[in-house]
């Protein structure tokens, strides 16, 4: 650092104020989780699993959903869906091995990702019931394109994995090492900027389905 950059950033250290002490911030902290809670609006009143459900499959997200028992039922609400949209059963599977260890027979898999891919299977890490929107973090396990190549995606989310709000999600992976990027992903992709008409696929899948898997009661 040059002898200017020095003399710059010790007049800026001069002009502001000495931290706070640690019960300082943290009263202050408590004061701002309060008037979070007190500001929500209100978008979540029930099981943050079911208003998931609800969310996503509202005109404004434009998902499709369905709920499963197991991870074992998964394969078959896949080959279900394909069937009912009249899709192959070449399948780009997610990398991941609780994926990986269900029963794909019947089906092709790979566990790459082709820019013209058509169906993509992947299992997200959770969701946000205020707003339906899907999470995945970036590794090895989950690549960031999976969610954003294929026509069609269809993505398995543990009910347990969905939090309330946005802050919930926040709060649980507070002061641990961040993934390379995260992906909020909310709905289809589509746009209506040219002449109004809708076309789907433009910066995404053009079709997402979200399959919830397990309940409270099991």
């Amino acid at each position: 650092m040059t002898d200017a950059k020095q003399a710059i950033f010790a007049a800026i250290r001069k002009t502001l104020p000495a931290p706070a002490p640690a019960p300082t911030i943290a009263a202050e902290l408590s004061q701002l989780r309060a008037r979070i809670n007190a500001t929500r609006p209100d978008r979540v009143s029930g099981p943050a699993d079911e208003v998931f459900l609800e969310r996503v499959q509202s005109p404004g997200v434009a998902a499709t959903a369905e709920r499963i028992n197991s991870f074992d039922e998964f394969p078959a609400a896949v080959m279900r869906y394909a069937v009912r949209h009249n899709l192959g059963l070449d399948i780009a599977l997610q990398p991941h091995p609780d994926l990986a260890t269900l029963n794909w027979s019947g089906c092709q898999t790979h566990d790459h990702i082709g820019t013209d891919e058509t169906l993509a299977v992947g299992l997200a890490l959770g969701g946000i019931a205020e707003t339906g929107s899907l999470i995945f973090h970036s590794s090895q396990i989950s690549p960031t394109l999976f969610a954003f190549l294929p026509l069609h995606h269809i993505v398995a989310i543990p009910y347990k994995n969905i939090w309330p709000w946005m802050e919930d999600y926040v709060a649980s992976f507070a002061g641990k090492s961040p993934p390379r990027n995260v992906n909020f992903v909310t709905g289809a992709s589509g746009t209506t900027d040219i002449e109004g008409a809708l076309v789907r696929g433009a910066h995404g899948p053009g079709w997402l389905h979200i399959v919830v898997v397990g309940s409270p009661g099991l």
